[in-house]
């Protein structure tokens, strides 16, 4: 994010980032704040995530109860 702008619109700010408008909020102070939160952020490494023939995001069907079984 290294073209960024903060545009004042009445009481609002908008956030803009490539003149793409990302983020309205009431304080121009605040609006600072996150954008320089998001860039510490964008410069960090991220965690490298564990991945093999074992990790799943699907849902493991045997640890859903029959609707049968239940009493």
């Amino acid at each position: 994010m290294k073209n960024y702008s903060i545009v004042r619109s009445g009481n609002e700010y908008i956030v803009q980032a490539d003149e793409k408008s990302i983020l309205k909020i009431a304080s121009r102070r605040r609006a600072a704040k996150l954008i320089t939160d998001a860039a510490e952020l964008l410069v960090q490494r991220p965690a490298a995530a564990p991945v093999g023939d074992d990790t799943s995001i699907g849902c493991d069907s045997s640890a859903i109860a029959d609707p049968s079984e239940v009493s």
